[in-house]
């Protein structure tokens, strides 16, 4: 006999999160891990995030391996590397993002000496 519903049942259509700097892949199934990156660094790069944080524990190292992969093959990912000791060590994963890989204009446009004006 069931309690109650099934909540992952019931999750039919894509849920909205806020874009920061960091994604905690506890929350996700493990055969989602390399989708679920890959729009997020979508997204976290056209927000103009420049560094991001993948926690995907310790472990075994499959999480890890799957985010290295993703990271590796994500063309605007300039570089990654585990976290020190206060953004969680090897269970953690810390990559730089290319912010103008998309040509986007967000960086140039809170970019004070972008301006045109001539003083």
């Amino acid at each position: 006999m069931q309690d109650g519903p099934n909540v992952m049942d019931a999750i039919s259509e894509p849920v909205e999160m806020e874009i920061t700097d960091s994604l905690d892949l506890h929350a996700f199934r493990p055969g989602d891990t390399a989708d679920v990156l890959r729009a997020y660094l979508d997204e976290a790069v056209k927000a103009g995030l420049k560094f991001v944080r993948i926690i995907h524990g310790k472990g075994i190292g499959v999480q890890r391996e799957i985010v290295r992969k993703v990271l590796g093959e994500t063309a605007f990912v300039t570089g990654f590397k585990s976290g020190d000791e206060l953004s969680g060590g090897w269970g953690a994963t810390i990559a730089e993002l290319d912010v103008n890989a998309y040509g986007s204009s967000i960086t140039s446009a809170q970019d004070p000496s972008s301006s045109s004006s001539g003083s």
